[in-house]
């Protein structure tokens, strides 16, 4: 893939090439990718390098705003979404009320039970990019598992939100575990092994309706995803750079060693000579494998994903779930028979759709 450099006319056409391109790649994916994702896919083929991000990014929205990509062809961030959008109804009130009646009629399959009564292991889940987030998503709510994107380090609110889930559920006796998917680099292999202590941060936080900080000493943290021996298994692109998000790069190679990298401004990079670039260095090399990449082979992705997850719930875990919500399903139909509500929901429709053709 060659991004567009020349100008006027020809610039035009090499736009419109390059759209194609990802349009023909985004077929294969099969999913709607954010404009940073895009990056660091094209990253994971080594056709750009982080350096070239903003650029690519611009190209990107250019081609949205001349019509060349469609203007909702990447993934819109959930922060960025307006709420409060209202859609006039089309059905008249009267018939509005009918298909709610009609709808009491299977409320039971809409209704939350508690999936982890009786279950051993609460699991939440984080991802590294948004992406990963949307590739999982299809699989994470078949077993009912939190899902979110910490971009990075993750926010502070967003610690205590699954740091609550995890307090109430190791209350109901369930042993907690966190799914980790990041990137495979120094510092996604840091993130990950940082989150414990990320949480114990919040340990003595107060929430306003009183209930305290939660302790993960007995959390299960995991990191799955991109590990050595799935990059490997996969033939995933190795990208041989360690260039970071702010611009700078880590290390490098020069006649064949390994030298120190430098920031953005020109510095020696400071995290050069920490052990834990140091030990990923020695194991790896000056190279790295983005969380993206999983996103390119979907099937995989959410085959891995299931994995994880069915590593602590086990391969029955659906059919558990599925009994929990026929359970509910029985006693609201026994219900019913017994005390007439479903002729009397159905009198009522009845009615309605009368009044309607008159």
């Amino acid at each position: 893939m060659k991004l567009p450099s020349s100008q006027g006319k020809a610039r035009k056409a090499e736009m419109r090439e390059f759209a194609d391109q990802l349009k023909e790649l985004s077929r294969s994916v099969g999913m709607k990718i954010s404009a940073r994702g895009w990056c660091y896919i094209l990253e994971g083929f080594n056709l750009i390098t982080k350096a070239q991000f903003d650029v690519v990014q611009r190209l990107i929205n250019g081609c949205r705003r001349n019509g060349m990509l469609a203007i909702d062809f990447v993934a819109q961030e959930e922060a960025r979404q307006f709420s409060g959008v209202e859609t006039p109804e089309e059905r008249s009130p009267i018939a509005y009320v009918g298909e709610w009646l009609d709808g009491a009629l299977n409320a039971e399959r809409y209704y939350t039970p508690n999936w982890w009564k009786e279950e051993e292991y609460y699991v939440q889940m984080v991802t590294e990019k948004i992406d990963l987030k949307t590739l999982f998503k299809p699989v994470c709510r078949e077993y009912h598992i939190p899902v979110a994107t910490s971009k990075g380090w993750s926010s502070m609110q967003q610690r205590g939100e699954y740091a609550r889930r995890f307090k109430e559920a190791e209350e109901m006796g369930l042993a907690c575990v966190l799914l980790y998917a990041g990137d495979f680099d120094p510092d996604g292999l840091r993130i990950s092994d940082k989150l414990r202590k990320n949480l114990k941060d919040l340990m003595h936080i107060e929430w306003s309706d009183g209930m305290g900080g939660y302790d993960p000493e007995g959390l299960k943290i995991e990191r799955f995803g991109l590990n050595y021996d799935f990059i490997i298994a996969n033939r995933f692109t190795w990208v041989d750079n360690l260039i970071t998000a702010s611009g700078g790069y880590i290390a490098k190679m020069v006649d064949g060693r390994i030298v120190q990298g430098k920031t953005k401004d020109g510095n020696p990079h400071p995290n050069f000579h920490l052990p834990y670039v140091q030990d990923y260095l020695k194991k790896h090399g000056v190279r790295k494998c983005e969380a993206n990449a999983i996103v390119v082979k979907p099937d995989q992705g959410r085959a891995l994903c299931r994995q994880a997850i069915e590593e602590y719930l086990g391969k029955d875990a659906k059919d558990r779930f599925h009994e929990r919500r026929e359970e509910v399903v029985r006693s609201v139909s026994e219900f019913r028979d017994r005390t007439g509500l479903n002729k009397a929901i159905q009198r009522a429709i009845d009615l309605i759709e009368k009044e309607e053709k008159d």
